[in-house]
């Protein structure tokens, strides 16, 4: 069995130990609420920008694999968008929910940064497989998690604009556990209050 395979298969489902943590110990305020809901909003951005060029092909929850190459969009500042808008956002309802401050923000934020450095050498695995050259010179010029500054303009074989319905055909579940977490952090503020 590979390890790295598993994890992807099943990467939608990690966070719930989390959410589950951050719901029971939720002691949100004002501010935390404010600041981690500016950061997950910037997250989601990130992802919801992501799946308007890749669409539902980050939804794969079997083999690893793709029809193409994205190199548009965040593509062109990060190899890998929506992981770095998921860490953004599981950050950023952690930071909401004030949650055993700073420990389980810290504990979530290593989890995934070592999940999906292991997802990501297998999706990498067949991306130089399936893409070759112009997969290595985008490895050479785009970073697996940190953004560059300015976009990546080399060689494409295919492009795809940005469409907000590819978006949110794609993007609609993560839109509402978005939701449904900040709302839930807001009834718990002020349930707390009362």
């Amino acid at each position: 069995m590979d390890l790295r395979q598993k994890m992807f298969e099943i990467r939608g489902y990690t966070p719930i130990p989390f959410i589950v943590l951050m719901l029971v110990y939720a002691r949100p305020t004002t501010f935390s609420l404010v600041v981690g809901f500016c950061l997950a909003l910037a997250g989601e951005a990130i992802r919801f920008w992501g799946v308007a060029v890749a669409g539902t092909e980050t939804r794969t929850t079997g083999p690893v694999g793709g029809t193409h190459l994205f190199t548009d969009g965040p593509f062109a500042y990060v190899r890998n968008p929506l992981y770095v808008g998921n860490m953004m956002m599981y950050v950023g309802v952690g930071i909401m929910s004030n949650a055993l401050m700073p420990y389980l923000v810290m504990l979530a934020y290593g989890f995934f940064v070592v999940q999906y450095t292991i997802i990501v050498t297998k999706e990498e695995e067949y991306l130089e497989r399936a893409f070759g050259e112009e997969y290595e010179r985008y490895v050479q010029n785009v970073p697996r998690f940190m953004p560059r500054l300015t976009p990546y303009v080399g060689q494409h074989s295919f492009h795809r604009e940005p469409d907000v319905s590819r978006g949110l055909q794609s993007e609609r579940r993560t839109l509402q556990a978005f939701a449904a977490l900040t709302i839930a952090n807001v009834v718990l503020f002020f349930l707390r209050q009362g």
